[in-house]
């Protein structure tokens, strides 16, 4: 399939960028500048400088693949990219794969693509986008909503890794699970969901694994030497240090085991345990950089 991309050289989009090429499709990445063009050029797409605001400039891209990725989700810019998506797609039938994310469900330990939307005031901008393309007429719109994501040495877990000074500085007092998954196994997903995702369908990218904030803090300190262990701080403190609305969103207790994703499309997570890989020490080890 020819694959209009977005966010090809982000976090999560590099990984798809990789097995979409992998696996025989020809990608088109929209990019910001002239660095960006290069580097997914030089992974094997060809690249489309612009913005995903850029209206004409997205519909005509949309218009000329096969299908559309949109890992570049931004409340800045999603209204805009969906809305020349699906008026260039409207009647096609082409796949449109957006973006949600695991925080929409709010605390919940058993989450579902069927359970109560609860969203935090951080990603409360989300609904919108994605009744949009859940509800498009003519096109397979589908929704991917990540757990939190880790692997290849980045993710939401750095925040943990990056603060082990007297002790690994725990969210709150590290009770709270992170259901998780794995950047590599989340791109075979958003590739299953444009191969062979049912329209209107959300499918969340989630391993199984839903380790407490603090078994991933007593991992890391024992995969990198840190003495002291781990230091839990009140949920005041972690709204103080790293701003209310983010605070909340990362002491939510979420658990789910991605089982739609499983059973309608096939997928199936491969990748080594995040408690596993941090315990090891091996985790920062492939830790790479890159750019949304």
């Amino acid at each position: 399939m020819k694959v209009l991309l977005t966010g090809a050289t982000g976090y999560i989009g590099t990984s798809v960028l990789d097995r979409l090429l992998a696996e025989g499709h020809t990608v088109t990445a929209l990019v910001r500048d002239e660095a960006k063009a290069s580097a997914v050029e030089a992974a094997g797409a060809t690249a489309l400088i612009g913005d995903v605001s850029d209206s004409a400039r997205v519909a005509e891209a949309a218009a000329a693949a096969d299908g559309v990725i949109h890992t570049a989700s931004t409340p800045e810019g999603d209204a805009a990219f969906i809305d020349a998506v699906l008026g260039a797609l409207e009647g096609t039938g082409k796949p449109f794969v957006h973006t949600g994310g695991i925080w929409s469900y709010g605390t919940a330990s058993d989450i579902t693509e069927e359970t109560p939307i609860d969203r935090p005031a951080l990603t409360a901008w989300r609904g919108a986008g994605e009744a949009k393309v859940l509800g498009a007429s003519g096109v397979r719109g589908t929704v991917v909503a990540p757990a939190a994501v880790y692997g290849r040495g980045g993710g939401l877990v750095r925040i943990l890794t990056d603060a082990t000074e007297g002790g690994v500085l725990l969210i709150g007092d590290g009770s709270q699970h992170w259901t998780s998954v794995d950047v590599d196994d989340l791109a075979a997903l958003y590739v299953l969901a444009l191969e062979n995702g049912r329209a209107g369908e959300t499918y969340i990218g989630a391993s199984g694994q839903n380790p407490t904030i603090r078994e991933i803090g007593e991992a890391i300190a024992s995969g990198s030497g840190v003495a002291e262990g781990v230091r839990a701080e009140s949920v005041e403190q972690t709204r103080a240090r790293l701003g209310e609305a983010f605070a909340d969103a990362l002491l939510l207790d979420e658990q789910a085991s991605g089982a739609k994703a499983r059973a309608e499309l096939g997928w199936a997570p491969t990748a080594r345990p995040l408690l596993e890989q941090l315990a090891d020490g091996t985790y920062l080890d492939e830790s790479v950089v890159t750019q949304a």
